[in-house]
Order: C-alpha cells, then structure tokens, then sequence
C-alpha cells in the first residue's frame, strides 16, 4: 500500500517539534518561563489596545465604521508587505537550502508533492507571526463590538487564504532569483533587503504620528488624513478582500464576493506556483550547490587604526581578528541595521516628547524622565550586550582548540573580547543617553550624572556578559542561538537586577540634590556625605561586576585546558 505522501513528509518536523521538547534542559525552561511572559504580555496589551481603540471609535457612529473598515484594510494591507517578503525568505530555506532536500530529491517522491509539502511548511513558517499578532487584535475588536461567532469563523477562513497569496509570490521571486543567482548569495542580498524593508516600516510609521488619531479636537484634520490614506487601498488588494469579508462577518453577515476573490486566487496562485516549480526548482537548486567564492578582503584599515591603541601586541592581534571576522561575516552585522532604526526611534520619541505644555510640573517630569532614559538605555546596552558580546566566546566554535593549544593566554584572549565589545557599545550608548538628555533640557548635574553613570553601567555590562559568555559557552551551537542558552537568560537577569540597583542609587542622590534646589536651599555637609556615599557605592558595585566577572571567566576557561 502506497504511503500517502503529501502528508508523510511533514511528519518528521512534527517528530523532531516533539523531541526537541522532550530533550528540554533548565535553559529551555528558563526560556519558556521568561518569553512565555514576555508573549502572554504582549497577548494582553494587543487585545487592550484594539479593545479600547474599537471601544472609541464606537462613540463616532458611521464615521467610527469607516475608519474600523479603512483600519482593517490598513492592517492587512501592511501585513501583505510583510507576508510576501517573508514568503521570499522562507521559500530560499524551504526550497533550495535544506538539509533534507539531498535525501527527497533522490527519493521516489512525485515533483508535485514535495511541492504542496514544502509550500505548506512555507506559509506556516512565514505567517506564524502575523497570525499570532493578528489573534488578539480581533479577539479584541470582535469582543468590543460584541460580534457574533460568525466573525470568528469567517477570521479563521479569511487569513488562510489571505496568508497563501502573498508568500506564494514571494516563492515565486525566490524561484526567479535563484535561476539567476546562486541561493547562498542570493540569501545574504534578501536578508539586507529585508532590514532595509524592516528599517523602513518602523520608521515611517513612527514619523506619520499615529498618537494624532486620539486627539478629538483634531477630528476634522483626521478625516481628510484618512482621505488621503485611503489612496493605496485598491479593490484589487487581498487585503481589501480580507478587511471587506472581516467587516462583513462583525455584524453578521457573509462577504461571498471578497471570501470567493481569496480562496480562489489563493488555489491559483498554489497551481502557477507548483508548475512553475515543477519547471525551475531542480536548476535553481543545482545552482545552489556551487562552492561560494571567498572573497576575504585585507580590510588594511583596521591594522591601521589597531596599530594605534595602546596595548599589548597579542591583544591587539587577538582584536584585530575579531573585528575583521565581524566585519566578513554579513549576517552579523546587518543585524546592527534594526538597532539604527531603534535608536532613530528612540531619539525621534524623546524629541516629540513637550513636556513644557505642563504647568508647573515640567521641571520635576523633566528630571524624571533623565532616569527613565538611563534606565532605557541600560536595556538598550544589556539588549546588545546579550546579543554581541555573550557569544563572542562561543563563536569561536571548534576552532577554540586553537586557542586552547596556542601560547596565548585566556587572560589575554578574554580581555580581548572585552575591548572589541565595550568600545562601540560605549559609544553608542553614550550617544542615547548625552542627545536625549539635552533634546529634554535637564539639569546640568542631571546630565553629567547620567552620563558618569552610563559609562560604569557599560563596563560592567560588557564585563558580566563575557564572564557569563566564558563561563556558559557553546561552541557547536549556531551563534544567533547562544543569547537564548542559560547563560544568556542569567546575563539578562542579572543586568535587569544591575540596572535597577544603578538607577535606585543614582536617583536617590540626585534627589537629594533636586530637593534642595527646588526650595532654593544650599546642601549641607551630611547631604554631600550622602551624595558621595550613594556614588561610591554606585561605582563600587560596577567595578566589582565587572572585574569580578571577567575574573570568573578566566577561570572558566582555564579549567578547559586543565
């Protein structure tokens, strides 16, 4: 009796989802437990947020529907954007650089269902995301509304077409780009496409100012926004399909015209795909076999710029090596592309911040807001420090035995990785916290606070996150999986915990400070005592998680060798 292939050979991904769970070590259940609350929080703040959104626009009657209709085909026209790109990502994995497709290609498997298989796991992988984004949100609009089941049903049978259409178009290109490209090269051109796309999106909604539509005073300044919005929004859109049968479904009714538009483009475009597949795949896939050329480049100006820094030739062989293998390798630091569009971000909120239309209060908000930024930069350092600097042992991967062999030091090995981490991570961080804080206009002693402050939070971040890194490495792991091990789960731990006790002493002796200078009053001796007792103990507990964190990396690694 024939197997049924089609479903056979998405069994050994179900298999392997189940193994990896049974196989679950305390880091995977630290994970669990920390993400799972990040994720159950986010849950929760989707749902409020289209709850209360959907809630306000009830108040405006017809003109309420037209902007939840005109909003619903926004979102999704948004999401079609992101469905297609996705789509293209996935599909190069999927199709042309898997590890299994070696054993399915040679195996007696028909073309076309290896096809619907892999173009299942396709949208499933790339549309995992927004469907998990989307739930609540129509969870929250269908329970402000009071919406019938019928909404719910039609949701489910809405975004599974909606979702098929635009990855396979992005399967498509990807069927294209491959034919023409070799896939290892070509993936490395998607991925800075993708941020670029990514950088871009974040950016642009930021700046339209979303926070004008809650405004009521601006209510006739809203609808002509909206009439300009509702430009892009063609009839000729999946999206305008989905947001029409969605609104239809909210008050009961049935959208047959849009429901039929999706499901019947959805099996089009699947039967184009899978032809066209069945045409092209095997030369694109041949292609993607080609050994990728090495093109290593001197990069002489980092031997130039290294020859200047005072320090021991070994360490400053040891950088050099490590900023050239950083800079070679593309899917590293075009990670740094989305922190530049969260930091434009950044700064962009604190410049709209006008905390001056508040009588009476802005100097006090004013102050406060300098420790807000100096905690958020904290996360933004511990955020980069987890991400960069904790794997920087482990991605040495098995060719640490060099180093374990080699007459070189892992003091000297570790430091090094310390200085190639702290260096750019200061400047950036110093950058945040000096701009946001002249773009608020506070305090002068604020101000040199905080950036003291920020530069004891660097070193002993960066400190704490290559002793942990030393001490929790793993080396035959790939190095976008080591800031989720164990050990980065403690780092963050421990650097939420670090950045708290920062602020909590720094803000006590600032407030000190401020209290006498809003009653106009001059400090007193025993308020300077306490002023330098709550700033020696600050930089006491930093140099001490830093050099005692480096310390206990060493003798990580130095009982490797032994």
């Amino acid at each position: 009796m024939q197997a049924p292939a089609f479903p056979f050979l998405l069994v050994p991904h179900v298999l392997a989802s189940k193994n990896r769970a049974r196989r679950s070590d305390r880091s995977d259940f630290a994970r669990l437990v920390i993400f799972g609350g990040i994720g159950v929080g986010v849950f929760g703040a989707l749902f409020s947020g289209a709850y209360w959104l959907t809630g306000r626009l009830l108040s405006y009657e017809e003109f309420g529907d037209f902007l939840l209709r005109l909003g619903l085909s926004w979102l999704f026209v948004t999401f079609l954007a992101f469905l297609a790109f996705s789509g293209v990502v996935t599909s190069l994995s999927t199709f042309f650089l898997a590890d299994d497709l070696r054993l399915l290609l040679a195996a007696p498997v028909a073309s076309r269902r290896l096809f619907l298989a892999r173009f299942t796991r396709t949208v499933v992988q790339a549309s995992w995301m927004v469907v998990v984004f989307l739930t609540p949100v129509l969870l929250g609009l269908g329970a402000a509304r009071g919406a019938p089941w019928l909404f719910y049903l039609t949701a489910v049978l809405v975004i599974a077409p909606f979702a098929a259409i635009p990855v396979a178009v992005g399967a498509s290109a990807t069927l294209l780009i491959v034919n023409v490209f070799p896939a290892r090269r070509a993936r490395d051109v998607l991925m800075l496409t993708g941020l670029i796309f990514a950088v871009g999106l974040i950016l642009v909604f930021r700046f339209i100012q979303p926070e004008r539509l809650l405004r009521v005073e601006s209510l006739p300044d809203i609808a002509d926004f909206f009439a300009t919005l509702q430009s892009p929004i063609t009839p000729l859109l999946p999206s305008f399909w989905a947001g029409e049968s969605l609104f239809a479904g909210l008050h009961g009714g049935v959208d047959l015209l849009h429901a039929s538009a999706l499901w019947t483009t959805a099996f089009a475009f699947t039967v184009i795909l899978g032809a066209a597949h069945d045409r092209w795949q095997f030369t694109g896939y041949s292609r993607s076999q080609e050994a990728a050329k090495a093109r290593v480049t001197g990069l002489k100006i980092v031997d130039a710029a290294a020859a200047r820094i005072p320090m021991r030739a070994i360490r400053r062989h040891l950088l050099v090596k490590d900023v050239k293998v950083f800079l070679r390798d593309v899917s590293q630091w075009l990670q740094l592309l989305p922190l530049l569009a969260l930091v434009l971000l950044y700064l962009y909120n604190f410049r709209a911040i006008d905390l001056n239309r508040i009588p009476y209060m802005s100097g006090v908000l004013k102050n406060a807001y300098a420790f807000l930024n100096l905690g958020l930069a904290g996360f933004v350092l511990a955020t980069v420090a987890v991400r960069f600097v904790f794997p920087a042992v482990s991605a040495e991967g098995f060719a640490f035995w060099i180093i374990r062999v080699s007459p070189v030091s892992f003091r000297d090995f570790l430091w090094s990785k310390f200085w190639t981490g702290v260096v750019p991570i200061l400047i950036l961080t110093e950058g945040l916290t000096i701009t946001a804080n002249e773009l608020l206009g506070i305090d002068p002693f604020l101000k040199a606070i905080c950036a003291g402050g920020m530069v004891f939070m660097t070193f002993a971040l960066v400190g704490l996150a290559v002793g942990l890194g030393a001490r929790y490495p793993r080396f035959g792991a790939d190095v976008n999986q080591v800031a989720g091990s164990y050990g980065g789960v403690a780092f963050m731990v421990l650097a939420v915990l670090y950045i708290i006790v920062t602020i909590a002493g720094l803000g006590w002796a600032s407030a000190v400070y401020l209290f006498r200078l809003a009653n106009q009053q001059p400090l007193t001796a025993y308020d300077h005592i306490r002023i330098v007792i709550a700033f020696v103990a600050v930089g006491a507990i930093s140099v001490g998680t830093w050099l005692l964190s480096m310390k206990s990396g060493v003798r990580a690694l130095e009982a490797m060798r032994g």
